[in-house]
């Protein structure tokens, strides 16, 4: 076992995770739609989300890893069949290749062995399957409904209902998006003729799932690797497939000064990795490497959570605040606003952590490389101008707005 010590042993185990993630370097996966695909393919999925008070998450995931990234290349690998949409521990992109290994969830929810509908229509389904089968790809809000009564979220009209009843089962995969309109098909019409349709054991499942989060995250542990899945067969196979390689000498674990034990290839400690650079990087709360909270707490000593679930009054940060990456630690979060039509980025409010100090950073290095990072962002947005409201420390502020100003 590899005991984390010192700051330095620390600090090469979060390089090793920025790394994996794609975070470190220029260009990791390349640029455009190349660098797109590429990026899906090595983190394993990229979720989709809603809120749009900054650009989404599943295109601002992508902007920040790949240069000359555009938000209408999702779509574009969409139709190219580079990949595909379903539920991972969120509704995703997936990597086209990846597509066996959902099998087993879409049998077990047309089986009845897990719910996504608890009392779905099935006389309703059967007929919006035939009518996809003979007239072609179907969008919900082409379907005529009535319903009585309407409350909740999860209240969505009857057919609405039964579409994505019929994606989740497997029958139907969307095969176009318009923002956040999608479009379904038959899945054989939709899937590339050469992708593998065989479903994998358990067994199976779970050595893809090891092999691909080793990849990604560089470090895994135990709860990680099976985030937010509930199943009980999945969770014991994937714990004896990481004890089987830990006896063979594949993985090493490390242990935090917490306690906390992870988990990494046998010579991953030892890697060459990429040097750290004085580029600020801006991530989507929805971000790859932030998602798991727990891990990103017990690795980087970063609180983080997305306030916009919380009631106003108890917000902390702000509505949507993005976590903010500078030379291998997460410096502070920023809650900010397009409005697009005004072509304005607005910085409601920038938070820095207390412990930029004990990292060596200064606020005039820190205020360069955000001024930098804040440039592309906005350009990412489509805004031309960026305004800072508040900020803390609130010595900064000055010194901020200035930085801005020169932008203009």
């Amino acid at each position: 076992m590899i005991e984390i010590k010192n700051s330095q042993d620390l600090m090469r185990l979060r390089r090793l995770a920025l790394a994996s993630q794609g975070l470190l370097q220029a260009q990791p996966f390349g640029r455009g739609l190349v660098g797109a695909r590429n990026a899906v393919n090595h983190l394993g999925y990229v979720q989709i989300d809603t809120i749009s008070v900054v650009e989404r998450a599943h295109h601002h995931v992508l902007h920040s890893r790949v240069p000359k990234f555009d938000p209408a290349m999702t779509n574009q690998m969409l139709l190219d069949g580079d990949v595909f949409e379903y539920w991972s521990h969120a509704a995703a992109f997936l990597p086209i290749d990846d597509f066996r290994f959902f099998l087993p969830y879409k049998h077990a929810i047309k089986s009845g062995q897990t719910h996504w509908n608890k009392n779905p229509d099935k006389k309703l389904m059967a007929e919006l399957l035939e009518r996809v089968r003979l007239e072609g790809p179907l969008r919900s809000r082409d379907v005529e409904t009535k319903v009585n009564n309407r409350a909740g979220w999860w209240d969505w009209k009857p057919a609405k209902k039964a579409l994505e009843q019929l994606y989740m089962e497997g029958d139907l995969m969307v095969c176009d998006r318009a923002g956040f309109q999608k479009s379904y098909d038959l899945t054989e019409r939709v899937l590339p003729s050469h992708i593998n349709t065989s479903v994998p054991d358990t067994e199976e499942l779970a050595q893809h799932m090891l092999d691909q989060q080793l990849r990604c995250y560089g470090l895994v542990s135990l709860k990680s690797l099976t985030y937010l899945r509930r199943n009980t067969e999945l969770r014991n196979t994937m714990k004896g497939l990481v004890n089987e390689r830990l006896a063979q000498g594949l993985l090493e674990s490390v242990q935090l000064n917490n306690g906390d034990i992870f988990f990494i290839e046998a010579d991953a400690f030892d890697r060459r990795l990429p040097n750290l650079s004085n580029r600020l990087s801006i991530l989507s709360p929805f971000d790859n490497s932030v998602i798991q909270r727990d891990r990103l707490r017990s690795l980087f000593q970063y609180d983080y959570q997305i306030e916009c679930y919380v009631p106003e009054a108890k917000r902390q940060y702000g509505y949507f605040s993005l976590p903010l990456l500078f030379r291998g630690e997460f410096i502070g979060r920023m809650d900010c606003k397009a409005y697009r039509k005004e072509r304005r980025l607005e910085i409601k409010f920038l938070h820095l952590e207390s412990t930029i100090k004990q990292h060596g950073f200064d606020d005039a290095q820190i205020i360069s490389a955000f001024a930098d990072a804040i440039e592309s962002f906005r350009q990412f947005q489509q805004c031309d101008f960026v305004s800072l409201t508040n900020a803390s420390p609130r010595t900064l502020i000055l010194p901020l707005r200035n930085a801005l100003e020169a932008l203009d």
